[in-house]
């Protein structure tokens, strides 16, 4: 370990911020992003984050757009906000702590923790750039996550 996180905590960091900045490119939402790219090269881009991200982020996210062949669409939570817009990179670390502790908590591989949080209903709550919870507290967020209750606080 070097540094304050794991190499692989920091690439998981890194593909989930490529997926926002795919999402935002694109204007899809990020679980759109993840179907596109698919299991096996949701699985490649994070077993080789490291070379990914040290190149250009704009040459890696073109060329996975035209590999998965992603469509633009018109989901666009940049424009419709009302407030400081998160970096790509402050989405990612939101995904990157909720899918550490959704593999944790139910012992799955990080690429099937990815799929599932990206699929649940707080990704479009960490969507909503016009809320507070993409920022809220990374163990309430998990505890709504597990709880399927956005009500629920632990």
């Amino acid at each position: 370990m070097n540094g304050r996180e794991t190499k692989k905590d920091n690439d998981l960091f890194f593909l989930c911020s490529l997926i926002a900045y795919i999402a935002r490119k694109t204007k899809n939402k990020p679980v759109s992003i993840v179907d596109y790219i698919g299991n096996q090269r949701l699985q490649k881009i994070y077993d080789l984050a490291d070379i990914y991200h040290s190149d250009n982020i704009d040459r890696v996210c073109d060329d996975i757009i035209q590999e998965c062949a992603i469509a633009n669409a018109d989901f666009d939570n940049i424009n419709t906000c009302e407030y400081n817009i998160p970096t790509h990179w402050d989405i990612g670390k939101v995904y990157k702590r909720l899918i550490l502790s959704v593999s944790a908590e139910n012992n799955i591989n990080i690429i099937d923790a990815l799929i599932a949080v990206y699929h649940s209903f707080v990704s479009d709550l960490i969507e909503d750039y016009n809320s507070s919870f993409y920022y809220d507290n990374p163990n309430m967020i998990f505890d709504i996550y597990k709880n399927k209750n956005l009500m629920y606080i632990s």
